[in-house]
């Protein structure tokens, strides 16, 4: 079966739900595991948080303060640029987070994500939200926000061998990192090829999900989770359990990136 488009109200929910399952894992950890290194080149299992902590309230912001959120931007600007060091970034939206012990960091990604929550209950489905790239609309901005949770909250689960049950709100993520195929491309500074794919996986429920066209000569076909993980950047594609089919499908599911920012590398095989 086909995927059904969802609602802002849809994905504010299952925003909120991801939230929630990434804080039962993390509530649960002492502080040598906060300070564990994660799959993210610099980054900690502290820092994972501390970045959707410094998102989650600017993501707020764009909604509700969009004078706010400019300002936010405008000093970050300089460093999105891609002339600063990464350091330099990590620094900038990070820092003071850095500073925090892990109870007081997680009471301010509480804080933060609430007041994203409550932001994002204004929302009406035809709602266009200012951001670091173009705007977005307002499913697609809660989508996105879902994506990094679920993504960062991967980093943080293989850090400290947690296990987390996939669910079916991996459907947005699926649709995302198919819709962004392009991007991919066009972030790398390269032609996106016109080939047409094919898309099926089997949802942690036992549903199937599609994408693109039935008669499509090239596919990539498994389950979702392992879709997932190969678009965020969490698992090579050799890693998993997916059939790909095709020489366009193989080229793309080895450097998928469903997230914006500069161009990255996913693990190795």
């Amino acid at each position: 079966m086909t995927t059904e488009s969802p609602t802002v109200a849809g994905v504010r929910s299952d925003l909120q739900a991801e939230q929630n399952a990434l804080d039962s894992i993390v509530a649960t950890l002492d502080e040598e595991q906060w300070a564990l290194p994660t799959a993210s080149p610099r980054w900690s299992v502290a820092d994972q948080i501390a970045h959707l902590t410094y998102f989650d309230a600017s993501a707020s912001w764009a909604i509700t303060d969009e004078e706010r959120f400019r300002h936010s931007l405008a000093d970050l600007a300089p460093l999105l640029s891609g002339e600063s060091s990464p350091d330099d970034l990590d620094d900038a939206t990070m820092g003071d987070y850095r500073t925090m012990a892990p109870a007081e960091l997680l009471a301010a990604w509480r804080t933060n994500r609430r007041r994203l929550a409550d932001a994002a209950e204004t929302l009406d489905e035809d709602t266009r939200v200012i951001w670091y790239g173009p705007s977005m609309g307002a499913k697609s901005f809660l989508t996105a926000r879902l994506m990094e949770c679920w993504a960062h909250g991967q980093h943080i689960v293989d850090a400290v061998g947690a296990e987390r049950e996939p669910t079916d709100r991996l459907r947005h993520i699926a649709q995302l990192g198919f819709i962004t195929r392009k991007w991919t491309y066009v972030n790398r500074r390269l032609d996106a090829p016109a080939t047409p794919i094919r898309v099926e996986l089997d949802a942690p429920s036992g549903a199937g999900w599609t994408f693109g066209p039935d008669d499509a000569e090239q596919s990539v076909v498994g389950p979702a989770l392992d879709f997932c993980l190969v678009v965020t950047q969490c698992r090579h594609v050799d890693a998993t359990d997916l059939v790909v089919t095709g020489d366009d499908a193989r080229e793309w599911m080895e450097m998928a990136q469903a997230f914006a920012g500069a161009a990255t590398t996913g693990p190795p095989a």
